[in-house]
């Protein structure tokens, strides 16, 4: 079984001084990694407040969790990310997806296509990220990208390129992280255009083990070298598990309580009971890097202390 590790997944701060100061927290309290989304909404740039965040402290890592494929072709990604590894002192890890949220395709112009088209792009992209990272001269000719003789410089500090996770929910989305990526993020959650709500069968127990089932066998001989993480979308820290459960059941009304205290996206309960949980869940599902959202950092705390690195 792999350590368990922990990040904390950031969107903004209101200066320089607060950003440097959040991240000096979160290395301070123990967490592994901070990331960063990439959305066009009320949220620091991914990558230039990630070299800021780790000219701050001096073991944390920090990371894109994740960035948007459609939003930047794959040979500046390359670059930047080879360039952000290099003035972090190889502290980089670069997490990307296919893009779900219409709404910011419309806003830029960007035409929306299906997720399974914005899973083939990935795929491209990914083949040529990989190609450059090997530091070779690369021509690749696909459905959506041509690239013509461009060799990447500077090259990455980590060989043979920063960690790469791939993050989503969909089945084509995670053969592909389980083919290509070092690191699998499971969200379990789907966006449908034009839903009124997130789909969240891969919320259940069932719907998870259908997904790790499609990444052990998509991964064959690799999969024991993949790293999964989760991306925890809430942590309650409470004597009442049970009545906390209920409360969320109101909220995401497809899932029963019970189901909720089963998934691995919500942790709820006391230290005691989250530590035990999430140890479980590593013996039986092999999850063992997870990532909350910043209004949980000092919450879980206790719970990172108890379990980081073991």
């Amino acid at each position: 079984m792999k350590p368990f590790r922990f990040g904390v997944n950031v969107w903004r701060a209101s200066s320089r001084t607060a950003w440097m100061d959040k991240a000096r927290k979160l290395e301070a309290l123990g967490y592994a990694v901070l990331t960063m989304p990439d959305h066009l909404e009320d949220f620091f740039a991914p990558l230039p407040a990630l070299v800021s965040a780790a000219e701050a402290t001096t073991r944390l890592r920090i990371g894109t969790n994740v960035l948007n494929n459609d939003f930047r072709h794959p040979v500046f990604v390359a670059r930047e990310a080879a360039t952000v590894d290099v003035l972090t002192d190889g502290r980089f890890q670069l997490g990307l997806g296919a893009g779900f949220m219409q709404a910011e395709y419309n806003q830029v112009g960007i035409r929306f296509e299906s997720g399974g088209r914005r899973v083939e792009r990935l795929a491209e992209a990914v083949r040529i990220m990989k190609g450059l990272f090997t530091g070779q001269s690369i021509t690749f000719v696909g459905q959506h990208y041509h690239v013509t003789r461009h060799q990447l410089q500077p090259m990455p500090i980590q060989r043979p390129h920063p960690p790469l996770l791939i993050g989503g929910n969909g089945p084509r989305l995670l053969t592909l992280a389980a083919q290509e990526a070092d690191i699998v993020g499971l969200t379990g959650i789907t966006f449908r255009p034009g839903g009124a709500a997130p789909e969240l069968s891969g919320w259940t127990v069932a719907g998870l083990e259908e997904r790790l089932q499609r990444i052990r066998t998509a991964a064959g001989e690799r999969y024991d070298r993949l790293e999964l993480n989760a991306l925890v979308q809430r942590v309650e820290v409470t004597d009442y598990r049970h009545i906390a459960a209920e409360e969320m059941a109101n909220r995401w009304s497809q899932l029963s309580p019970a189901e909720i205290l089963q998934t691995p996206y919500v942790l709820i309960g006391t230290v005691d009971q989250i530590v035990e949980d999430l140890q479980m869940r590593r013996e039986r599902w092999g999850i063992s890097y997870y990532v909350i959202f910043e209004r949980d950092m000092d919450a879980f705390a206790p719970v990172v202390a108890r379990l980081a690195g073991t």
